[in-house]
């Protein structure tokens, strides 16, 4: 069920009434008895979706994600073969050679 908020026309008097959604409009201020009580838009409360079975990407289909997880495994290769090549045998990083266009040139 969930809270609405009022404001009283006449008084200006603001509150908040937990109801059924089904339950009509209230008309009556409760402080000044007068016929003016007008329904204001709130913000709402925020919805949390958890576990699975939300998303749209739950509900991809199965050649959908065959073709993900082959471009993320291609991806993920090329990664590791960039790595690599910046790695000797050992493991170590590989310095720039002396003439290498690589390295910051220094100007005066």
């Amino acid at each position: 069920m969930p809270t609405y908020e009022y404001r009283c026309r006449k008084c200006q008097h603001e509150f908040e009434v937990f109801q059924a959604m089904t339950a009509g409009v209230l008309k009556k201020c409760p402080q000044c008895g007068e016929l003016s009580l007008k329904r204001l838009i709130g913000p709402g409360a925020a919805v949390l979706f958890k576990g699975s079975g939300f998303y749209t990407t739950d509900y991809r289909s199965k050649s959908y994600q065959k073709q993900a997880k082959a471009e993320t495994d291609k991806q993920d290769s090329k990664s590791e073969k960039s790595k690599t090549k910046q790695t000797d045998s050992a493991g170590k990083k590989k310095e720039p050679a002396a003439g290498d266009s690589n390295r910051e040139k220094k100007t005066g």
